[in-house]
């Protein structure tokens, strides 16, 4: 998106341009100048929380961000992203290469994704097999359309961001009285039979991002506290020193790689009012490793042993809470009333527990639903249950479904870069990102 190719409307003077180009973001998309990735630069004036929404634009089109370089002092924000489909490849659809500049060049006025004409459910509890069955039921016993649904657990907990809407008008709930038994029954639900003090359900007409609602939910929550139910050797190793020559907090991570994981870190790190000043990350195979450069809000870093362990407490939960463990198995069928519900119910009477699910419905009433599912204390579920539940729901309805071949392909350490004008000319750009955090001392060469 290049302003000075923009025609100025002829009532705005030379004031109004400046500022306009000072609030605008710039913004280069490249395929030229990397051999394996594409390279989105975007460059702008600094604001809190420009980093998010810039990685939540790349994260909702579902795609793999490899490297990253991004700094932000002073008051500029520039930053360089490569980015491949959950193929591994380039960015070659126009269409999608189109909405990417329009989309971060507008980041400073963007507002969360609307779901128009829905109510939404906020749910927070103890997880335990079976509870999204009795949840989805509850809801197809008061009449009301699961449209769009989204569901993590993490160390016990679990956080579900419902939309709904009334079965036979198709709008939204606003009945106050119906809206209090929704919230009584559910309540009563997540409660059980131990969880009376931390069970919580809500109502809301607010626009919001979902999966950044759901961080918030579970960080709320406190999940972080809580011991986890399985220990892998796959788990984040996080770090956190001071430089305090700099006046900065250091935050080392190193995982294992995944789609949306950069949005995970910066997420979290905005919300618990940190800033990110200069970071980078490199994926290399399957592992990644990122560095984080940031103070408060107030401009100080972190100052205490006990902040420092919970800002690595709540990173590696906001790491971990995506990190789908259990089959993936795919519903595509008609959507029809107490779906959901008979779905889970199956899962339920097999011992099959959710650890994670993302409901949608499309515009010709086709339920699209993905759900992560273990046995009843974690573990993998056994393939004989798994063709039982797919025999009962329907083999064609019910599929299993490998993971992204991202996940399967060894990716190259180091990308080659080639030629085109473009390619230089990000490359150049790029330079300027990592020059900046040599010249600072945070990284150890910009070649």
């Amino acid at each position: 998106m290049e302003i000075s190719n923009m025609e100025w409307p002829a009532y705005l003077d030379e004031y109004e341009k400046l500022v306009f180009r000072m609030t605008t973001p710039r913004v280069m998309i490249d395929n030229a100048g990397c051999s394996n990735s594409t390279r989105v630069m975007i460059d702008s004036a600094r604001k809190h929380g420009i980093l998010v929404e810039a990685v939540q634009v790349l994260t909702d089109l579902n795609l793999s961000i490899k490297k990253a370089y991004i700094s932000s002092d002073g008051r500029w924000f520039m930053d360089v992203f490569h980015v491949t489909d959950l193929d591994g490849n380039k960015l070659t659809d126009e269409s999608v290469i189109s909405y990417i500049e329009q989309s971060l060049g507008t980041i400073h006025y963007a507002s969360a994704k609307c779901i128009d004409g829905l109510t939404a459910l906020e749910l927070t509890g103890t997880d335990r097999i079976g509870l999204l069955s009795e949840v989805f039921a509850v809801l197809s016993e008061l009449e009301c359309n699961v449209v769009e649904a989204k569901v993590w657990t993490h160390n016990g907990r679990i956080a579900s961001l419902i939309y709904v809407k009334e079965r036979d008008s198709g709008s939204p709930i606003e009945d106050s009285a119906k809206i209090d038994t929704i919230e009584a029954r559910l309540r009563n639900v997540l409660k059980g039979d131990n969880d009376i003090r931390s069970a919580k359900t809500s109502v809301s007409m607010a626009v919001t991002h979902t999966e950044r609602r759901l961080h918030q939910m579970m960080f709320t929550d406190r999940d972080y506290e809580r011991k986890p139910i399985i220990r892998t050797n796959n788990n984040p190793i996080v770090s956190v020193l001071n430089c305090l020559e700099k006046g900065y907090s250091v935050i080392n991570i190193h995982c294992k790689d995944r789609p949306k994981l950069l949005f995970d870190i910066v997420c979290t790190m905005t919300d618990m009012q940190y800033v990110v000043f200069h970071a980078t990350l490199n994926t290399a195979g399957d592992r990644v490793h990122s560095e984080f450069f940031i103070r408060h809000t107030d401009g100080s870093p972190i100052s205490s042993e006990a902040e420092k362990q919970r800002v690595i407490l709540c990173l590696q939960a906001a790491i971990e809470r995506r990190a789908s463990e259990g089959v993936r198995l795919e519903l595509c069928t008609g959507d029809k009333q107490g779906l959901l519900a008979d779905v889970t119910r199956t899962f339920r009477e097999n011992g099959l527990n959710v650890t994670r699910a993302e409901i949608s419905t499309t515009s010709d009433n086709t339920a699209l639903n993905v759900f992560y599912v273990t046995d009843a204390i974690g573990n993998p579920a056994d393939s004989k249950i798994i063709e039982a539940v797919r025999m009962k729901i329907g083999l064609s309805d019910l599929k299993v479904k490998e993971l992204p071949s991202i996940y399967h392909q060894k990716a190259e350490e180091n990308e080659e870069p080639t030629g085109g004008v473009g390619g230089a000319m990000l490359l150049s750009l790029g330079s300027i990102v990592r020059k900046n955090l040599y010249n600072l001392g945070l990284i150890k060469s910009f070649s």
